[in-house]
């Protein structure tokens, strides 16, 4: 097995609306083509078996290529905590933990994100590569996820998404 270092992303959102309606728009389809990896415009596939065990996966479609997320289900404890795994095999055969935990507010609920990021080894890589590697997953993986979370928390409190990224 190759070598690999990990790092981990933690986000917290508040939205404006029960912690049901976020925990579905995880798992239900036709919510997660709006945000999820991908936007309804450009998604080609948004499908999954949102059971532990199951698996889903998201195929966008950008700049004339194809992007195909996919992962299992871990754990689920609707509407409290959702657990999946994440990988793109186009790019490695790493795959991330996502944990999501979601807690009722007095107005609406707070969504906590976790992400344990996997990062591949090239061969002959230094500790300051690596550093350096972690990091760039890192922020990358969290710049994503602000855009992805701006679209969640419209389609969860609207019904829509009109941020295009």
């Amino acid at each position: 097995m190759e070598k690999y270092s990990t790092t981990t992303l933690k986000m917290s959102r508040n939205f404006d609306v029960m912690p049901e309606r976020v925990f579905d728009a995880w798992l239900n389809p036709g919510m997660m083509r709006k945000w999820l990896f991908t936007l309804e415009g450009t998604n080609k596939v948004a499908r999954n078996d949102p059971q532990v065990g199951g698996t889903w996966e998201i195929i966008d479609h950008r700049d004339g290529k194809d992007y195909r997320a996919i992962g299992e289900y871990l754990e689920m404890d609707r509407p409290n905590k959702l657990v999946f795994t994440f990988k793109m095999p186009q790019f490695n055969e790493a795959a991330d933990t996502i944990t999501v935990e979601l807690k009722e507010l007095q107005k609406g609920c707070e969504m906590t994100f976790l992400q344990n990021i996997t990062v591949p080894h090239e061969d002959n890589w230094t500790q300051s590569d690596i550093e350096k590697a972690l990091g760039e997953y890192h922020d990358g993986s969290e710049h994503g996820w602000n855009l992805m979370f701006m679209g969640l928390k419209e389609l969860v409190e609207t019904g829509q998404v009109s941020y295009k990224g």
